[in-house]
């Protein structure tokens, strides 16, 4: 089983649906550790590796990034087991813990974000790193 944090980018963008719902505010309504949804897209006409990230209603608040979704989505058409939780926004981005290969992933021990307001700045010591990239995740 592995675990690590994914970023969900594009949740400035409106979704296409009747109601225009706004990503954002869908993922600042979350509470950390809400289960998400990572869907891949294989029609999307932009890239056919396309991962969307829905929160549990169903509204979809972004992508994972095109540099991770090829690897994670990957695992998913290969039948793995692959859960998210919600783990927080920074800046332009949201982020989603993932587990692949069975069980619920786990938040980080320490806080995730800056306070609002302000940017994060990983000398703050605030105790959030990205997970190191890896030969596995290949694009």
């Amino acid at each position: 089983m592995k675990e690590f944090t994914l970023a969900i980018v594009g949740i400035d963008y409106p979704n296409a649906d009747r109601a225009r719902t706004n990503r954002r505010s869908e993922l600042l309504l979350l509470k950390e550790g809400a289960p998400l949804a990572l869907v891949p897209e294989p029609k999307n006409p932009h890239d056919c590796w396309a991962v969307a990230v829905f929160s549990p209603s169903g509204v979809q608040v972004g992508y994972v990034t095109a540099e991770r979704s090829q690897w994670i989505g990957g695992k998913i058409r290969e039948g793995l087991e692959v859960n998210a939780i919600y783990q927080g926004i920074v800046g332009k981005a949201g982020y989603t813990r993932v587990r692949v290969g069975g069980g619920a992933p786990t938040l980080p021990p320490v806080a995730f974000a800056a306070p609002i307001g302000e940017e994060h700045d990983p000398a703050d010591g605030d105790g959030f790193w990205p997970d190191e990239d890896g030969p596995e995740w290949g694009t």
